[in-house]
C-alpha cells in the first residue's frame, strides 16, 4: 500500500456514507439521529449520532471489502515505525490484557512490573497468568515509585527463567520513563517479548526532545492510548506489534476474546484523524506543547510553596532513566496542603480539573491542545490556591509508609484469590489476611493490594488515612473501607 498521510480512510468513509444518504435498517436504532431524544441531539449535537453507524455493513460493507478499517491501521503503524497496527474502542486496559494474553497463557509466568496499572492485574485475574513481581526503583524521599530497570529485570529473569517475557509501564503517568532499550535487550538476549504498557506515550514518537518510545527502543508490543496525551476520544486505544516473537494474527485472536463487536466508528475517527493530524504537523505541534510547558514550569516554580518536579527530581541513580515534561507535576506539599484538598479547592473555586492528584502532588497535563490562554487560568488559580493555603491545611493528613512497608507479600495467584472463597472482614482484623480483591489509590489506578497479597497494618492505615484525606478508592467492595474482602 503506498502511504499518504494525507488520507484518513475512517473520515473519508464517514463522509462518503453521508453523501450517498444510506437508509440504514441496522442498528444502531436511533437511525442518524431521527430517532434520539431531543434533549440528548440538544445537548451532544447531531453530528455524534451521524458518526455513529455499524463498522461492518455500514463504514463498509458487510464483507469489509472496502479495507477501511486495514487501511487506516496501515497508515497508524507507518506513522509510529511500527510493522502492525491494531484499532481497539475499548481502551488500553483491553489492549494490555490482549497483549499479556498473546504472551503467556493460564499459571503461565510472566514478569511484571509492580507499578503496573490495574487494567494489568485485572489481566492477571482474568488469564491466570502467575506474576513475578519486578519492583519499582523507589524513591523515599518523595514517596513516589519509578520504572524497574534492565538489571532488575535480568535478575527476575535468572530467578525464574521459566517466565514467557516481560511487561513495563512507561511512561508512568509521572512522566518518568524506563530504559525500554535495555530492558528489550534483556527480554531479547532469552529470545522473549516484551510488552511495553504505554498508555501514557501516544506523543513520543513525535519530537526528538521526547523520551524515546517502545517500537523505536525495539520493544515487541506496545499499548497506547491515543486518549490521553493524542487528540483521540475517550476510549481510543492502539496496540503495536513488530518482530518474530508475538505473530500479528495471535494478538488479534486475543484481542477478539475481549473486544467488543459493536466498535464506535466515533472513536475509529477520532484515532484515525489523530494519526493524520500528528502525521503531517506532529513535530511541530509537539515543539509548541513542549515549549509551552516549559513556561509553565518555569511559572509555578516562582510560586512561593509549590515545586515542579523536573529531571533533576526523577532521574539519577535508582530512579528513573529518562523523564516526559508534559505531565507537570507540582508539590503541594511546601504550602501544606495535600494533592487531594488543592485538586478539590482547584475544581470549586477555580473551575479548574487537575487530573493526577495523590498525598502530596497535583498533576496538570500538558498537550498540544493547551495555549497561554489555558495555562494562563492554570497559573492564576495556582496562584491563588498558593495564597489562600493557610485556610486549607486542616484537613487530615496520609499516614504513607516507608517502600519496604508498602510492599505486601503475593501469596496466592491473583485469579485463585479472587475468584475463590471469600469474605468480609472489618478492617481491624485484615492483617495477616490474603487479599480477595483489588484496592487502589486512582489517580493514577496502581493498586496498593492485589488479591493474593498479604495485608499488612500500615498498608491498610495507610488506605484508611488516605481515604479519609479524600483519596478515591474505586475498587473495594467497601467503599467505606470499614471491611475488606479475604480469602476464606
Amino acid at each position: 500500500m503506498s502511504v499518504d498521510h494525507t488520507r484518513a480512510p475512517v473520515l473519508e468513509a464517514l463522509v462518503d456514507y453521508r453523501r450517498r444518504g444510506r437508509l440504514s435498517f441496522t442498528p444502531p436504532g436511533h437511525k442518524q439521529a431521527r430517532g434520539a431524544d431531543p434533549a440528548v441531539r440538544e445537548v451532544l449535537g447531531d453530528g455524534v449520532f451521524l458518526g455513529d453507524v455499524l463498522a461492518a455493513g455500514g463504514l463498509d460493507d458487510r464483507l469489509t471489502r472496502g479495507r477501511v478499517l486495514e487501511r487506516a491501521e496501515k497508515l497508524m503503524a507507518d506513522a509510529v515505525h511500527a510493522e502492525h497496527t491494531f484499532f481497539t474502542t475499548c481502551g488500553s486496559s483491553l489492549s494490555v490484557k490482549a497483549a499479556m494474553l498473546s504472551v503467556a497463557g493460564p499459571h503461565e509466568k510472566l514478569l511484571v512490573g509492580r507499578d503496573a496499572h490495574k487494567s494489568v492485574v485485572s489481566g492477571l485475574v482474568l488469564a491466570g497468568i502467575e506474576p513475578v513481581w519486578v519492583e519499582p526503583r523507589w524513591d523515599a524521599e518523595r514517596h513516589l515509585a519509578h520504572p524497574p530497570a534492565p538489571e532488575d529485570f535480568a535478575r527476575a529473569f535468572a530467578a525464574h527463567p521459566d517466565a514467557k517475557g516481560a511487561l513495563v509501564t512507561s511512561p508512568t503517568p509521572y512522566g518518568a520513563c524506563a530504559d525500554l532499550r535495555g530492558i528489550a535487550q534483556v527480554c531479547h538476549g532469552r529470545g522473549l517479548p516484551l510488552i511495553v504498557d504505554e498508555a501514557w506515550g501516544a506523543h513520543l514518537p513525535f519530537h526528538p526532545d521526547l523520551p524515546s518510545w517502545a517500537m523505536d527502543a525495539g520493544a515487541d508490543i506496545c499499548v497506547t492510548s491515543i486518549h490521553k496525551m493524542g487528540s483521540g476520544l475517550e476510549q481510543g486505544s492502539v496496540f503495536h506489534v513488530q518482530g518474530d516473537l508475538v505473530p500479528p494474527q495471535l494478538l488479534k485472536n486475543r484481542s477478539d476474546l475481549l473486544g467488543t463487536t459493536s466498535p464506535s466508528v466515533l472513536i475509529y475517527a477520532g484515532l484515525d484523524g489523530w494519526r493524520r493530524q500528528m502525521a503531517l504537523g506532529g513535530r511541530e505541534l509537539m515543539a509548541g506543547a513542549l515549549e509551552l510547558a516549559a513556561e509553565v514550569r518555569g511559572a509555578i516554580e516562582e510560586i512561593d510553596g509549590l515545586h515542579v518536579n523536573d529531571r533533576d527530581d526523577f532521574c539519577g541513580a535508582g530512579l528513573a532513566d529518562d523523564f516526559d515534561p508534559l505531565p507537570t507535576i507540582i508539590d503541594t506539599s511546601g504550602i501544606g496542603v495535600t494533592g487531594y484538598r488543592a485538586a478539590d479547592w482547584l475544581r470549586e473555586h477555580r473551575e479548574v480539573e487537575m487530573h493526577l492528584v495523590d498525598h502530596r502532588r497535583i498533576g496538570a497535563q500538558i498537550t498540544h491542545g493547551d495555549d497561554r490562554e489555558t495555562t494562563g487560568e492554570l497559573l492564576a488559580a495556582l496562584k491563588e490556591l498558593a495564597r489562600i493555603a493557610p485556610d486549607l491545611r486542616d484537613a487530615p493528613g496520609v499516614d504513607v509508609p516507608s517502600p519496604a512497608e508498602l510492599r505486601l507479600e503475593q501469596v496466592a495467584l491473583p485469579r485463585d484469590a479472587f475468584f475463590g472463597p471469600a469474605e468480609d472482614v472489618p478492617v481491624a482484623e485484615a492483617t495477616g489476611r490474603i487479599a480477595a480483591e483489588m484496592i487502589t489509590p486512582y489517580p493514577p489506578g496502581i493498586p496498593a493490594v492485589l488479591p493474593g497479597e498479604r495485608l499488612t497494618e500500615p498498608v491498610l492505615r495507610y488506605l484508611r488515612t488516605g481515604l479519609g484525606a479524600g483519596m478515591y478508592l474505586p475498587d473495594p467492595g467497601d467503599p467505606e473501607l470499614e471491611t475488606v474482602r479475604v480469602v476464606k
